[in-house]
């Protein structure tokens, strides 16, 4: 990453951040509904590399934008749902709103995690520009408070009403293991990776199209459908509580989309403990399984595949030493993710973008990501 390399070469007196981006290996629209995911930060990053100013001024240049913004901190509110620049505003508005005495910095940011791709390229700009602000501004970094602070960020000030596994992952990620996140408790408990296996991204080449409307479109069906549970369970304050037996008893007081869009949190949001306990014991088979359900799932309950998607989780399968493949992330393009085993992954890295192509007539890249560690200086 040469704008890596660059910024590393900032005088002794500035200071680096890095912040990983994540892979979700199962449990997806299940931590804004309370449940549980199975992130990993992996190794590609955003750099940010900052300077302290005592003027009041926020200026940031993205190096992969190649574009320089500026905004005075006591006209912070101005840059709401400003493009890339509302992630870098908002997590200064959060720091400030938080109590944290930030007095303006100079920033410059690059990075290799591919936008728009569901490996969470917002969540790891929040934490490098976090972790990096503290370092300006002399203020303590702890992770999960500062990951609470990234989601107030893409809740309030960029429109987007997310949960909160990107911004932990981004912030806490270990080496070596992916993190079962209790998205009620945030309570992780690490999880191994065994050595013979390997994470492979399957990018499909197309960006995503999941619309900040359509993302909380789906957001309030699920609230919907817990305001119908209450009536009858009013101990339920999360699809987290429902099971699907529960789910069914209301069934005739949803709209058939409510419902199915329940349906699948309902089931999801168990998927992650039942594959922390495969990784566990070296199930790999059931592990793949787990996977295999849970796309299914996405793509015709909670509807958030694409046909590329599709192609690529299809293709995957097909390939030997694939034990599952999903799509990954928020949906509607962007990247899947496959379990494969350790001794077959340089040929399927090889030849899955080669299958994918002739399968899907789309362009498409494989790589293998490996469990690293969360924001940090560097």
């Amino acid at each position: 990453m040469e704008g890596l390399r660059q910024l590393n070469r900032c005088p002794a007196e500035h200071r680096v951040a890095l912040a990983p981006g994540r892979v979700n290996l199962i449990g997806e629209h299940t931590d804004y509904n309370e449940g549980f995911v199975l992130p990993m930060g992996i190794d590609r990053f955003v750099a940010v590399a900052a300077a302290s100013r005592h003027d009041g001024v926020l200026r940031a240049h993205s190096v992969d934008f190649t574009e320089t913004r500026e905004i005075s901190l006591s006209d912070i509110e101005a840059a709401r749902r400003d493009g890339w620049f509302a992630y870098v505003a908002g997590i200064a508005w959060a720091l400030r709103e938080s109590g944290a005495e930030v007095t303006g910095a100079d920033l410059a940011i690059t990075g290799d995690v591919p936008v728009g791709a569901g490996l969470a390229s917002s969540a790891a700009l929040e934490m490098a520009v976090a972790r990096a602000l503290c370092a300006a501004s002399n203020t303590e970094w702890r992770a999960e408070a500062m990951a609470l602070l990234g989601r107030r960020c893409e809740n309030e000030f960029v429109g987007v009403n997310c949960g909160i596994m990107d911004q932990l992952a981004a912030a806490t990620a270990k080496v070596g293991t992916a993190a079962l996140l209790d998205c009620r408790s945030l309570e992780m408990t690490p999880v191994p990776i065994p050595e013979e296996i390997v994470l492979v991204v399957l990018d499909t080449g197309v960006r995503r199209r999941l619309t900040t409307s359509s993302y909380n479109e789906r957001r309030v069906s699920c609230e919907r459908a817990v305001e119908v549970l209450r009536e009858v369970y009013p101990e339920v304050t999360a699809l987290r509580d429902v099971d699907t037996a529960s789910l069914r008893e209301v069934e005739q007081k949803l709209d058939p989309l409510t419902y199915k869009r329940a349906m699948h949190v309902v089931a999801e949001t168990v998927r992650p403990v039942a594959m922390a306990d495969a990784l566990a014991v070296g199930d790999l088979v059931y592990a793949g399984e787990l996977m295999n359900a849970s796309h299914v799932s996405l793509r015709d309950l909670y509807s958030v595949s694409s046909r590329e998607l599709d192609a690529m989780v299809a293709t995957a399968r097909e390939q030997q030493g694939c034990f599952g493949a999903r799509m990954t992330g928020a949906g509607f393009g962007g990247c899947a993710v496959a379990l494969v085993a350790a001794s077959e992954a340089d040929r399927f890295v090889r030849e899955m973008p080669l299958r994918y192509e002739a399968n899907a007539g789309q362009r498409g890249a494989a790589f293998v990501v490996r469990p690293s560690a969360g924001a940090r200086l560097v």
